[in-house]
């Protein structure tokens, strides 16, 4: 059974970048394999890992509604959408990559999410962990095209406005009774501490940080020099951040800390 991990936050937030330090631990310390999920329509996280996505699980899935009266002769509709999502998927050593985009078309999708979810659910079945990154809204969640969610990291960045957009992805967790097993408050791109303001907002809306990440240059520049976020060094106080976070949440006989 995988262990699934979802991030959620406001844009800007550095949740695609949290991801891949999330996967860059995993890879180093979990059992492997991993499934990467980019299901914010603002598909960025393949960049992040080193990987190129060919298709996009919506460009699919809009096509499949416009093609399905041309599946080939011999093939159940299941097995021709089953089929054409396997498209969707980039494969690398110990860790492969979905993307999911943004849907396509005014035609109805019920269907086809159905089957989605069940490769989806297929999918994870083959994971160690299975790592989503999630659009501010959490529509994949939502629409429960995931199975159930172990680790549910809420990214917000230094500031009020930040705080305030977990606060509500919280609420959206308890209103749609989405089964999410724990929920973590991370603050990125710390200047330092945590500015008093915004110590104020988290004890005012019952927000109790389980890390701040710190404001890392390398992240930068990274992210300018499209290098992936896996090959950042142990040194990055944003790795540095993140792994002991893992460490602390993650069960010990499922992190293998001497592994090289």
């Amino acid at each position: 059974m995988s262990t699934n991990i979802a991030v959620a936050g406001k844009g800007g937030s550095g949740k695609t970048s949290i991801t891949g330090l999330v996967i860059r631990y995993l890879m180093k310390y979990g059992p492997g394999p991993i499934l990467a999920v980019d299901a914010d329509p603002n598909a960025n996280l393949g960049e992040s890992l080193g990987l190129s996505p060919r298709q996009t699980v919506g460009s699919i899935i809009a096509s499949f509604n416009e093609e399905k009266i041309n599946i080939p002769a011999g093939l159940t509709k299941e097995a021709y959408l089953e089929l054409k999502l396997n498209d969707a998927m980039v494969e690398s050593k110990g860790l492969d990559l979905v993307t999911m985009g943004r849907g396509e078309g005014a035609e109805c999708y019920c269907y086809p999410n159905l089957l989605l979810r069940k490769f989806m659910d297929s999918l994870t079945g083959s994971y160690a962990y299975m790592v989503m990154d999630n659009e501010a809204g959490m529509e994949h969640l939502s629409r429960r095209t995931t199975q159930n969610i172990d680790e549910l990291f809420l990214i917000s960045d230094h500031s009020i406005k930040g705080v305030r957009t977990i606060a509500r992805l919280r609420e959206l967790v308890a209103e749609l009774k989405l089964a999410v097993k724990r929920q973590s408050v991370i603050i990125n791109f710390v200047p330092g501490a945590i500015d008093p303001l915004i110590s104020e907002e988290l004890a005012r809306l019952d927000l109790a940080p389980a890390a701040t990440i710190p404001l890392d240059e390398a992240i930068s520049e990274y992210d300018l020099k499209t290098k992936p976020l896996l090959d950042l060094p142990d040194t990055s106080g944003a790795v540095r951040a993140v792994d002991a976070l893992l460490t602390g949440l993650l069960k010990p006989e499922r992190i293998q800390t001497t592994k090289t």
